[in-house]
Order: C-alpha cells, then sequence, then structure tokens
C-alpha cells in the first residue's frame, strides 16, 4: 500500500502564507495593469481630479466579482438614475490565469495531496485575497459631473448650482460575498483542469472523466480569446481607431470572443441598445441590437446584415472537433466513446452556463426633468442576456457529437503504453 508523500511545506505553513501572498500580488498586479492598459487606451487617463486610480480599482473589483453601486443626482428639479452590470473579462482573465498558475506551481508533480493540505493552501489565499479584494473597494469611489449642454436640464443646474452629476462606489456586503465566489471557483478550476495538480486520494479515480475534458474546455475558451486577439490587432491595423480597439481587447475581449463561440453553435442572446451610449462592439452586432424592442441575436440575425456571419458556424465546428480529440487523446485508451461524449458534454455545457452568466450586461443612465420625463440625448440603455435554455442546450448536443466523433478521430493517435489502464480497468493518468 503506497503512502501519500508529504509535502515540503504543510498548508498552515509560514511558507504556504508566503505563496498565498504571491498569488494575491501577482493577480491583482495583473489585473490593475490591464485595467489601467485598457482605460489608457479607451481616454480614461484625461478624467479630472486624479480619479484615474479610482476607475482603475473599480474596474478590478468588477473583474474579481465585485460589485459597484452606480448613483446620479441632479439637483431638486431634477432626477438622475443610473445601474451598471457587468464583467471586464480581459482583466477578469488576466488576474484568474495570473493567480491560478501561482496557485498550482508549488502543488505540481505530485499525483495526490491529503484534503488537509489542499484546504490549507487555500485558506491563506483566499484570505488574503478577499482583504485585498477589501482595500481595492475603499479606492473604488468616485464621482463625475455631467455635461449637459444647452438642454433644459443644463440651463436650471446653471442658475441653481446644481449641475447633474453620477458616482460610483463598491458595495463592500456585495463584493466580498461575490467575491468569495470568485476565488473559490477559480481555485476549484484550477485543479479540475491542472495534469499536474494533486487530488485527494479518494478523488484520483474520477480525474480520467474530470480533467481532459474540462482541460479541452478551457483551451477552447482560451483559442477564442487568442482569435479575437489576432482579429482585433487586424482590426487596428487596417481599419483605424487603434485607440478604442485595443481598449476592447483590454477590456472586454473575453466578452466578444466568448459571445462569438455561443453564436456559433447556435446560441442566442436578447438585448437592446438605446440612446448615445453603447457597448464595445463591432458595429454590426450594435445594429442588430439598436432599438427600442428587444431584439435576438443569433447568426441568422447577423447573416441577414452580413453574411460573413456564418464564419461563426464553421469555426466554431472545427474548434469543438478538436476538442473533442484533445480530450479523447489526454484519456485512458479504455474510456469508451460514448463515454468521451457524456464528459464534454457536460464540461460544456457547465462551461457555457458560466459564460453566459460572466458576459451579461445591464447599463442604464437617464436624466428627468422635474419628474415628467427623460431628457433627450442624456439617457441610455444597453442590455444583453443570454437565452438560457436554447445556448445550453446546444451547449450539450455540440459537447456529446464532438466527444463522440473526437474519440473515434483519436484512435489512432493513442501511442502504445500511452494512458492504457490495466486489466481492472485502473487508469494511469492522463
Amino acid at each position: 500500500m503506497s503512502r501519500i508523500p508529504r509535502s515540503p511545506s504543510s498548508g498552515g505553513s509560514a511558507r504556504a502564507w508566503r505563496d498565498a501572498l504571491v498569488a494575491v500580488v501577482a493577480g491583482f498586479a495583473a489585473m490593475a495593469a490591464v485595467a489601467a492598459a485598457g482605460l489608457a487606451c479607451a481616454g480614461a487617463g484625461d478624467l479630472p481630479g486624479g480619479s484615474f486610480p479610482h476607475v482603475v480599482a473599480a474596474v478590478v473589483v468588477m473583474a474579481a466579482g465585485g460589485s459597484l453601486e452606480v448613483s446620479g443626482e441632479a439637483g431638486v428639479l431634477a432626477g438622475a438614475e443610473a445601474s451598471l452590470s457587468a464583467l471586464p473579462l480581459s482583466v477578469s482573465l488576466a488576474g484568474a490565469l495570473t493567480a491560478g498558475s501561482c496557485f498550482l506551481h508549488p502543488l505540481h508533480n505530485r499525483a495526490v495531496a491529503r484534503p488537509r493540505e489542499l484546504v490549507g493552501r487555500a485558506l491563506p489565499l483566499v484570505v488574503l485575497w478577499l482583504l485585498a479584494l477589501t482595500g481595492t473597494a475603499f479606492l473604488a469611489r468616485q464621482s463625475f459631473g455631467i455635461s449637459t449642454g444647452d438642454s433644459p436640464v443644463g440651463v436650471i443646474g446653471e442658475l441653481l448650482d446644481s449641475a447633474p452629476t453620477v458616482g460610483f462606489r463598491a458595495d463592500l456586503p456585495a463584493t466580498l460575498l461575490y467575491g468569495l465566489l470568485w476565488i473559490l471557483g477559480l481555485l476549484l478550476i484550477a485543479l479540475l483542469v491542472s495534469r499536474r495538480a494533486p487530488l485527494p486520494a479518494g478523488l484520483v479515480r474520477y480525474h480520467a472523466a474530470l480533467r481532459p475534458a474540462a482541460f479541452a474546455t478551457m483551451l477552447l475558451l482560451l483559442a477564442y480569446v487568442a482569435l479575437g486577439v489576432v482579429v482585433g490587432l487586424v482590426v487596428a491595423a487596417t481599419q483605424g481607431h487603434a485607440a478604442r480597439t485595443f481598449a476592447v481587447i483590454l477590456l472586454a475581449l473575453p466578452n466578444l470572443a466568448w459571445l462569438a463561440f455561443t453564436l456559433g453553435f447556435g446560441g442566442a442572446w436578447e438585448g437592446r441598445v438605446e440612446g448615445p451610449f453603447g457597448l464595445p462592439m463591432p458595429q454590426l452586432l450594435d445594429e442588430v441590437l439598436r432599438g427600442s424592442e428587444l431584439s435576438t441575436v443569433d447568426v441568422a440575425s447577423l447573416a441577414e446584415r452580413d453574411s460573413r456571419a456564418w464564419w461563426l458556424v464553421a469555426v466554431a465546428a472545427v474548434l469543438l472537433l478538436g476538442t473533442g480529440v484533445l480530450a479523447a487523446v489526454r484519456s485512458p485508451a479504455h474510456v469508451r466513446p460514448w463515454q468521451h461524449a457524456l464528459h464534454l458534454a457536460v464540461a460544456l455545457a457547465l462551461a457555457t452556463l458560466t459564460v453566459c452568466l460572466l458576459a451579461r450586461v445591464q447599463a442604464q443612465f437617464g436624466l428627468s426633468l422635474l419628474g415628467i420625463g427623460e431628457v433627450d440625448g442624456l439617457g441610455g440603455q444597453v442590455v444583453l442576456n443570454p437565452v438560457l435554455w436554447r445556448t445550453v442546450g446546444l451547449a450539450l448536443l455540440w459537447g456529446a457529437v464532438a466527444g463522440f466523433l473526437g474519440a473515434l478521430l483519436a484512435r489512432p493517435l493513442h501511442r502504445r503504453g500511452e494512458g492504457r489502464g490495466n486489466s481492472k480497468g485502473k487508469t494511469t493518468g492522463p
């Protein structure tokens, strides 16, 4: 009977806290750097009153799962309403990849770890992460004046010295709650997808079912982000507005890339864009969404305006098939095609559900005069929500098909002795 090797650093040791501190500092530094670069490209560096660090902090808070309260004020004769619910997923992804890599590095090259050690490793990181998030949340507060031009609110504001303002501040209780879920989810996903991270002895036998499909699905999502970077660089080089394009890449590229991913396999979203405000999105998507009624966004509605939208289906088909092959190659040879189909279907459905929940957007701002109506040109609304039943259901179907076909195509790729099980069905691991 084999013994579980002892780690050179137990969970509660000073080394565990040191490693956790490195992961937290690196994660927040990565998010702050990406957020600052993206906001600078978007022109936020010119904001008055030294507010740029506060805006960066607000973006980092949102990226780490936190919640912002947006408020408006327009004096006694006018009212202002504002709300914002969105995740800058480029910033989130930078922090997740950095913190996750730092968390996994000390655990590499061991197949088994005691649950107590994993908890001892995770607990310091969670505590320090929430402390860092709390400090960032206190910095994430600012208010701005709004230029109203020659509108009635502007004239009245000048007379009464009460110009409209909009501000934000972090909702600390909600930020800590969602931030806790964010970091726990990150650590769970990191252990699930990493090939070299250890698992408790009781869970090792499940790694053949969980890890290959989870790892392949993660690579699929990252592949879409990489394709989005390439497309963004081409757009910046050929169509002008380079600063704005880089702002989208640095702040919201996964929002668009993963939207394209869901649309490619037949998913759908519903949304509306009104007023002078909009999403950092391609013009084609803005045209579909702009109007007073909810619009359905899918490949068909995009192709009505530009037939090149059908390429999303071709890209999705190729990448999903590649995902199925990769998951099968990394699995033991004894796993049957229907099992591959089941594993990848569940993994892709869960990943799609996560993407749908993270990429939703809802933003609204409006000014009303004497409470009887909004001022034209100073109000706007942006809404984008997934059609969950359709999108997740098709992800489940596509995952099953890609897993089954990938298993058939991967059979010749299994090398002799690689990933094969013994006579009792026990695997050597991917």
